[in-house]
């Protein structure tokens, strides 16, 4: 065997490969990122710079691999075997399981609660954060595994059966019961299709057995990933709706009584699997009091939408250092394109964006895991407004990356394609747009401390910058009135996202990147598309801050 390198022939008979970027691949994503290692350090989390560093090495090299095939060989859904059985599996690719392993053997989806220290949901954030921008598909199992600890804590006998298997660093997709199996993964089912995000209206009724179990009888209309060993599920009782854990095996070792209708044919998240389902008598067990399911299950919600922010802004992160990576190469015009200064003002802008959306989701990850009664009225009033603002912000900067690609990142061999694709779910799962600002709504309505927790946030930036200002000044108003007009309810809650990034930016190590951020969304105007602010910025300062060195 040779030792030369196998390289593209590049003796082609019409033409050379010329003024075309190489790929970016073989990059660590946390090293890479000057702004992340500053939120990890801010917000608490620096002892885990090793942990990050490790993850960071694998998702920029074998992880955004991987996702490619995951991605490309979707799951298929086996409802018979070859005798005629019913057995309800999804197969999935080599690449799947491989992604769900990392991920697991890592600590995505549980470090929150092993971890035992301060900073564990930040560092934890950290590495959801670096995944979703190789491989976005298996993050709906990780998350919905992660966010189900605190609903399972309401059920203490349960916990304490169930909780080894999901904490343990091990992912094992054999279909077996949960007591032969290393590690678990949980799913969830709350849609149905009469009531979506209302889930009041649900239909699924919860029959009491003698044994102390619930069957559950009903369809649900979104199952996410119908592989996982259990799901938390709502359901209704004579008391009115309850939480329930529903295996996939009954206490007695058989298949429970779980039939996929079908896969989702979904416009992105192709690797992870969607389902419809139906439930004839399934054996259940109730998590939390009776009738009181919304509120038991709300502790996983808030976690996912959590994740939602970060997944996003992941895939903000990615197809930004995607449009630098190719503007740095490429030549038109006589210059490279990061030399051309409309083209600089456009990559600048995405900058400040994606910067603002992890900043923020990494705050809210600090809020989340505290103790403190600041952090948790400031949780319940910035979740709902991050989510609207940060997943609603993916979409429109995936597609201004894209553009900066040229027609090479409308073709599939790019990883483009698949970000855009992603780009619009998280601000449909865990309750879209409206759901998120009539849930700021109920906020400030039930917690009026909420209010003042976010009052005495805003206002250690005060004097910052004199546009953050005045900003936090108009926001007050809109604060005092939008509960009489409620149509204003998505404004206000675009104002107080921004009042929190610029904030967080603001009180940041590098305050530059706040006093920019301010200049191009609280002063002035800018137009519907990247690269219209009228401020004057830094863009080359910028730009180097966000892009993966060369040498990375």
């Amino acid at each position: 065997m040779t030792d030369i390198p196998l390289r593209p022939r590049h003796n082609l008979r019409t033409h050379d490969v010329t003024n075309q970027p190489p790929p970016l691949v073989d990059y660590n994503a946390f090293t890479a990122d000057t702004a992340l290692a500053e939120a990890i350090r801010r917000e608490g989390g620096d002892w885990g710079q090793d942990r990050l560093k490790t993850y960071g090495a694998i998702a920029g090299t074998e992880l955004i691999e991987i996702g490619f095939e995951a991605n490309e060989n979707p799951p298929e859904l086996k409802t018979h075997d070859r005798y005629g059985h019913r057995i309800d599996e999804v197969h999935f690719h080599p690449a799947y399981h491989r992604s769900m392993a990392l991920a697991k053997e890592h600590g995505l989806h549980g470090l929150t609660w092993t971890a035992q220290r301060e900073g564990a949901q930040v560092v934890r954030s950290g590495l959801v954060y670096m995944h979703n921008q190789m491989e976005a598909g298996t993050m709906c199992p990780i998350t919905m595994t992660h966010a189900a600890v605190p609903a399972l804590r309401h059920a203490p006998d349960i916990a304490e059966a169930w909780l080894p298997g999901i904490l343990a660093n091990s992912y094992d997709p054999t279909f077996t019961p949960h007591i032969e199996k290393t590690g678990l993964t949980i799913g969830m089912g709350m849609t149905e299709k009469q009531g979506g995000s209302d889930v009041r209206t649900n239909t699924t009724r919860a029959t009491p057995r003698d044994d102390g179990s619930h069957g559950l009888t009903g369809h649900k209309w979104f199952f996410s990933a119908p592989m996982c060993d259990a799901f938390l599920v709502l359901a209704q009782e004579d008391t009115g709706l309850s939480c329930f854990l529903l295996p996939r095996w009954t206490r007695d070792g058989r298949r429970n009584a779980i039939e996929i209708q079908r896969l989702k044919d979904k416009l992105g998240d192709r690797s992870n699997a969607s389902s419809e389902v139906e439930f004839f008598d399934a054996e259940a067990y109730r998590v939390g009091e009776a009738g009181r399911g919304v509120p038991t299950i709300i502790d996983m919600v808030s976690q996912t939408r959590l994740d939602c922010m970060l997944g996003s802004a992941g895939l903000m992160r990615q197809a930004l250092v995607q449009a630098i990576h190719h503007c740095r190469y490429r030549e038109a015009f006589g210059a490279r394109l990061v030399e051309q200064p409309l083209m600089q003002q456009v990559l600048a802008d995405m900058a400040l964006e994606s910067e603002a959306a992890m900043a923020l989701s990494m705050r809210l990850a600090r809020a989340f895991e505290s103790d403190n009664e600041h952090e948790k009225l400031l949780a319940r009033i910035a979740t709902p407004v991050g989510k609207y603002l940060i997943c609603k912000a993916a979409p429109p900067l995936v597609n201004e990356a894209q553009e900066c690609l040229g027609g090479a990142g409308y073709v599939e061999e790019s990883i483009m394609p698949r970000l855009f694709r992603q780009s619009p779910l998280n601000s449909i799962w865990e309750g879209s747009g409206n759901v998120q600002c009539l849930d700021m709504l109920r906020a400030m309505a039930k917690s009026p401390d909420a209010v003042d927790a976010l009052r005495a946030e805003l206002a250690q930036a005060e004097g910052a910058h004199p546009a953050y200002d005045a900003h936090c000044k108009a926001l007050e108003t809109m604060l005092a009135t939008v509960a009489d007009k409620p149509t204003q309810a998505r404004r206000v809650a675009e104002g107080v996202a921004r009042a929190l990034q610029a904030k967080t930016l603001l009180t940041g190590e590098s305050a530059w990147v706040g006093a920019a951020f301010c200049d191009a969304r609280l002063a002035g105007s800018h137009g519907m598309a990247y690269g219209t602010v009228e401020a004057d910025l830094d863009c080359a300062a910028l730009i180097e801050r966000a892009g993966v060195p060369i040498e990375a």
